[in-house]
């Protein structure tokens, strides 16, 4: 196995009015707010040195519109990549998050520390998450580098999981913020979840 591995920059995508009035998105898919637009410019202000090659995003909206004033400010050009759209949350989405701390406050701890059987009801586990991210990152490492991922707070923690790191809680995962991971160039030497 080799000990070869590759730099990338993963960053949540702005916020949208959703993410503002404290609900679950997964895969519902509203734009970005105006707040969410200079977290996005500020992104590109933050990783305009770096020298990234390469700007992959995920197919929601709000990943594509943060991904999109990045790679006007570096003259790149994103790709979507299918696999690092969000977790489904299934009867989740479109909640209030202190509503569902509440109703189940046992499940709701279960997703806050990203236990290895969580799974949203009647969504996505986070065990599928970890493997569709993995795919993505994978592709993206045999990329041009170093690249920027813009996605989710759901797929940051899963490539965090696959490499062995905790992950935050989601509400920890700050918007428009670039966190650096170095990712395997052979992907065995990954946590599968």
């Amino acid at each position: 196995m080799s000990n070869v591995v590759v730099s990338m920059l993963l960053a949540r995508h702005g916020e949208t009015p959703d993410n503002a009035h404290g609900l679950i998105l997964g895969r519902r898919d509203p734009p970005l707010s105006p707040a969410g637009r200079k977290q996005a410019a500020g992104l590109a202000t933050r990783v305009a040195s770096g020298g990234v090659a390469a700007i992959w995003c995920s197919p929601l909206l709000r990943a594509r519109q943060t991904a999109d004033v990045v790679a006007e400010a570096l003259r790149l050009e994103p790709t979507v990549l299918e696999d690092l759209i969000e977790s489904d949350r299934g009867s989740w989405e479109g909640r209030p998050v202190r509503e569902i701390a509440a109703v189940s406050p046992d499940l709701f701890a279960a997703f806050e520390a990203a236990e290895a059987g969580f799974a949203f009801p009647g969504g996505e586990s986070l065990a599928q998450q970890v493997e569709r991210t993995r795919k993505a990152l994978t592709v993206v490492a045999a990329g041009p580098g170093p690249a920027l991922v813009v996605a989710h707070a759901g797929t940051i923690r899963a490539a965090l999981i696959a490499v062995g790191r905790k992950p935050p809680p989601e509400r920890a995962v700050a918007h428009g913020e670039a966190i650096p991971l170095s990712w395997p160039a052979d992907d065995r030497a990954l946590t599968t979840g």
